[in-house]
C-alpha cells in the first residue's frame, strides 16, 4: 500500500521480505522523519503495523526520493 506523497520530496519505503514488488511507502522528510499527524487513521495504522513488521515481514526501511 501507498501513501499519497505528492506534498513531499521523500518517501520513507519499507519493502516486503518475501513479495518483490510488496510494502509500505510513506511520506517523510529527508532524514526519514514521518509526520504522523498528516496521515489518515489507516495511512497512521500501515505505518504503525510496518515499523512493527521490520525484520519479520518487511525490510528496514530506506528514504528515497519520491518522483
Amino acid at each position: 500500500m501507498t501513501t499519497d506523497c505528492s506534498h513531499t520530496q521523500f518517501q520513507l519505503r519499507f519493502r516486503s521480505l518475501f513479495d518483490a514488488g510488496r510494502g509500505f511507502a510513506f511520506p517523510c522528510d529527508a532524514r526519514g522523519l514521518v509526520d504522523m499527524e498528516t496521515l489518515s487513521e489507516r495511512a497512521r495504522n500501515n505505518y504503525l503495523y510496518a515499523r512493527a513488521m521490520v525484520g519479520r515481514e518487511l525490510a528496514v526501511p530506506a528514504v528515497e526520493f519520491a518522483g
